[in-house]
């Protein structure tokens, strides 16, 4: 009966047999670098699979954050607490957000005692969200969060966006209750019908009505392991979703301001360009101060004064941006193709990229199909993660010029 007991074996345990051999220990007896190369490798097939190319995404975003604040988000499971996890990863996630997404706005909510608070208006102003979250950390966490009115207030702010805008909601749940006042159903209809997708991260275990918001709206809902993987998945929502097939693409008017010289274009120099004024940013503010004429940027169409891009214009209504914050969006459109793997060592025996030889415990190398290069892994990552432009091509203008074409 004993023996019985032994050989019989729940199937999740079946997923770990022998996982030790695929790790193996370096020169120096080590088995860190071995385990980053497998972790490495994974991220690659990630990253790979997500660069189709062939799915129109959305290149102006508007995204709210709900943050539960309810009393489970000062469990320790995630240390310090969940809810400090949560603020810290998400003074990453604005970063990153912003950095690969700059024409787009973003908001924060948080929802306690069967409340929903705004803590953030959208808004593409990224120094006022990260600051906003680090004040929250004197937050207290109490009563029960309300997922309906959370979706509410998000749907409010999001339905009256323009057509052509990518609308979508991210929820940190942490609870397993939700203290809703009315039928939620019609509010997962609501937000279907003003195709708002709401994605979830459950921090506790899986909860059924979660798992039926993200299908019903488009979205995605998971559950963290550990706080490397709720890393991992804030991080998975910084890149572009695809668009809704009723999205409409329409032509959008945007303004080009000077650098910060006081001048809007650099062809006016009238008096009125050279005044001292106040930036429109943080009018409202009691901080608020008199920007001299060597600094801020001025609106080409109404002339009111900004201190920093991207920001749209209060006066008239112009989306004010810089060329490398299009350049900067326009890289998702067209992702690089996937590098194929080769498993021999090349006849070149150094990165082109980073110019480190190719050695025995790296025996995997990746070759564009465009210019034939050869890079490393590291390097396969660090150009499809940051530089989003093979160096072989940009520095073959035949290729360049194929590709452009």
């Amino acid at each position: 009966m004993a023996d019985e007991e032994e050989t019989n074996e729940y199937r999740w345990e079946s997923g770990y047999e022998k996982t030790w051999e695929a790790i193996k220990e370096d020169d120096d007896g080590l088995l860190e670098s071995n385990v980053a190369e497998i972790v490495a490798r994974a991220k690659r097939k990630r990253a790979a699979l997500k660069a189709t190319g062939a799915i129109q995404l959305g290149m102006m975003r508007h995204l709210f954050v709900v943050i539960d604040a309810s009393e489970c988000m000062f469990l320790q499971d995630l240390k310090p607490t969940r809810f400090l996890c949560v603020l810290k990863l998400l003074e990453l996630f604005v970063h990153e957000f912003f950095d690969l997404n700059p024409i787009s706005q973003l908001g924060i909510l948080t929802t306690k005692l069967k409340r929903t608070e705004t803590v953030t208006a959208i808004a593409g102003n990224q120094k006022k969200h990260i600051e906003a979250l680090q004040q929250m950390k004197d937050t207290s966490c109490e009563g029960e969060p309300s997922l309906q009115n959370s979706l509410e207030r998000a749907m409010n702010g999001l339905k009256n966006m323009p057509a052509h805008s990518s609308r979508e909601v991210l929820v940190l749940f942490g609870s397993l209750t939700t203290c809703d006042p009315g039928d939620i159903q019609k509010t997962i209809k609501s937000l279907k019908e003003n195709n708002i997708r709401v994605s979830i991260i459950g921090l506790a275990a899986e909860v059924r009505i979660c798992r039926e918001i993200a299908k019903r709206t488009g979205g995605t809902y998971n559950v963290l392991l550990d706080d490397h993987h709720l890393k991992e998945l804030i991080l998975n929502q910084v890149q572009p979703p695809a668009v809704a097939g009723s999205m409409e693409a329409s032509l959008v008017k945007m303004g080009f301001p000077g650098g910060k010289t006081g001048s809007s274009d650099g062809a006016s120099d009238s008096a009125a360009d050279h005044a001292p004024a106040y930036c429109l940013c943080h009018i409202e503010n009691e901080t608020s101060c008199l920007m001299g004429n060597n600094s801020g940027y001025n609106c080409p169409q109404c002339g009111s004064r900004y201190c920093e891009l991207p920001v749209e214009c209060k006066q008239c209504g112009l989306t004010l941006v810089s060329a490398p914050h299009l350049a900067r969006s326009y890289h998702h459109l067209f992702p690089i193709k996937p590098f194929i793997e080769r498993t021999e060592v090349p006849e070149m025996t150094h990165c082109f990229a980073c110019a480190k030889p190719f050695g025995e415990l790296d025996p995997n190398v990746y070759e564009c199909e465009n210019c034939k290069q050869i890079v490393c892994l590291d390097c396969d990552l660090f150009i499809r993660e940051t530089l989003h432009t093979c160096p072989g091509c940009a520095s073959d203008p035949v290729t360049a010029q194929m590709k452009t074409n």
